[in-house]
């Protein structure tokens, strides 16, 4: 079942979901940021809150206009990424103790294999604006 999974939550998949993103889904997004956030803290996924909260900053700044140097595609995936962690009734059920989140787990790792360096740079980003703002 495990191996099942991961091969349905693969590149191609993430791929193909994130082509279907719009910017109503961001909005989802931020209005559910609070019960994602209590999800990755609950769940096996708590591992990954720390970079959850670095994707709302990135759709907040993206949204505001405030960060533009980041393509749709990471943006779109983040934004995918965090509506399937919502989703209770995905792939594997959260609720199926042991396994429910695997799913989850899988589909963010495979996120953030795709994201990685916009998420350096943005990161590289909010630093400097730091700085900026102390200087």
């Amino acid at each position: 079942m495990l191996e099942e999974t991961k091969k349905k939550i693969d590149d191609e998949y993430l791929q193909t979901e994130v082509s279907k993103v719009k910017d109503g889904d961001l909005e989802m997004v931020m209005d559910n940021q609070e019960a994602i956030d209590k999800k990755l803290n609950k769940s096996g996924l708590k591992k990954y809150s720390e970079l959850g909260k670095l994707m709302f900053g990135m759709i907040k700044d993206y949204k505001k206009g405030a960060y533009q140097q980041v393509p749709w595609f990471t943006i779109a995936a983040i934004g995918l990424t965090l509506l399937y962690v919502l989703n209770p009734m995905d792939m594997l059920p959260d609720f199926l103790p042991g396994v429910g989140y695997v799913d989850d787990f899988a589909l963010f790792t495979i996120a953030i294999r795709f994201i990685e360096s916009d998420l350096h740079a943005y990161l590289d980003w909010k630093i400097d604006e730091a700085r900026q703002l102390n200087s």
